[in-house]
């Protein structure tokens, strides 16, 4: 079974990124701390649908994709 909260770790990391924004910004934009953001992109963190919905919208993408292996 794959790893999801890796493939959600890369996911969110590299389109944060494309969009040139820190994990401050994006916390702030999301109201989310920034410490459970760099969780996330550690897969440390296990966040609820409600949150990656969240997440997605500010990443213009769909939580499907973000949940989607790159590879």
């Amino acid at each position: 079974m794959a790893d999801y909260a890796k493939i959600l770790a890369q996911n969110v990391k590299a389109a944060r990124k494309a969009l040139d924004l820190s994990q401050e910004a994006l916390a702030l934009e999301t109201n989310i701390d920034r410490t459970y953001i760099s969780g996330i992109e550690r897969a440390k963190r296990n966040p609820s649908l409600e949150l990656i919905v969240k997440l997605a919208k500010r990443l213009k993408t769909t939580p499907g994709k973000l949940l989607t292996p790159t590879d």
